[in-house]
């Protein structure tokens, strides 16, 4: 009798040797499941023997960060806090002074001098802007110093002064550069003086102080015989500033541009 194979027909195969071929699976996959965690181990133990190698290292940079935090937090608590304390109190005497020769009408010079230099055993602005510079006081006492120099008629020593104030107070950081421009101005050196003015004026929009150094600014430069920078400064008063005491006599202004 014949016999034939049916197409894609294929013969069982006995129970013993499927069961040493999933057997072979498995050992296969063990095999390779053992391989990558062998490799993780590999790793470990290297990144272990890495660390145990440089300890001393890691645990130098860490704790030089810890001491470099620890001692940033002494600084403020026990220097710079005390300081700004000390520095605020000194600054009471000078600033009545100050604030004295600004609203008097005689003596003035007396005040500011007396402001700047200090009196009855108090600190004036001169030495608290050296003895506390960095606090917050000694900052301020570069801009009353700067005004009192200037008032004084001691520009060269106010531009100083001025100059090392720094503040995130829009105002008085605007009317610092300005005054620098009025001590430029007393020292005759108008191109100067405009360069402020100009800086001055678009430091910070606002009508308090953007008016005043706009037409500082446009006096200056018709003064230099700038017409048309001039015109522009008179301009920007007439057209922005309409109600700042600085547009008052702006047409007569203007008209001398023109």
């Amino acid at each position: 009798m014949a016999t034939y194979n049916k197409r894609g027909f294929k013969s069982p195969k006995p129970k013993e040797v499927e069961d040493i071929e999933q057997n072979v699976d498995i050992d296969a996959k063990d095999s390779t499941t053992a391989g990558v965690f062998n490799k993780l181990d590999e790793g470990a133990s290297k990144t272990e023997e890495w660390v145990v190698k440089n300890q001393k290292y890691i645990f130098g940079i860490v704790g030089a960060i810890a001491l470099i935090t620890i001692g940033y937090l002494m600084y403020q608590k026990f220097i710079v806090e005390p300081k700004e304390t000390d520095a605020a109190e000194e600054m009471f005497t000078a600033q009545q002074n100050f604030q004295k020769a600004i609203d008097g009408t005689t003596g003035q010079d007396s005040l500011f001098n007396a402001a700047l230099n200090g009196v009855d055993g108090k600190y004036g602005f001169i030495k608290i802007a050296n003895e506390y510079s960095g606090t917050d006081a000694g900052n301020l006492a570069n801009f009353y110093a700067g005004v009192s120099y200037l008032n004084l008629g001691k520009n060269t020593e106010a531009i100083t002064s001025l100059d090392k104030f720094k503040s995130d107070d829009l105002i008085l950081s605007t009317q610092a550069v300005g005054l620098i421009g009025d001590a430029f101005a007393q020292k005759n050196q108008l191109k100067e003086a405009l360069e402020y003015y100009i800086k001055a004026a678009e430091m910070n929009a606002n009508e308090m102080t953007t008016p005043i150094f706009l037409l500082k600014a446009g006096q200056t430069a018709l003064t230099l015989g700038q017409k048309a920078e001039a015109l522009k400064y008179f301009t920007e008063i007439k057209d922005k500033y309409e109600s700042a005491p600085e547009a008052r006599n702006i047409d007569g202004l203007i008209g001398m541009t023109q």
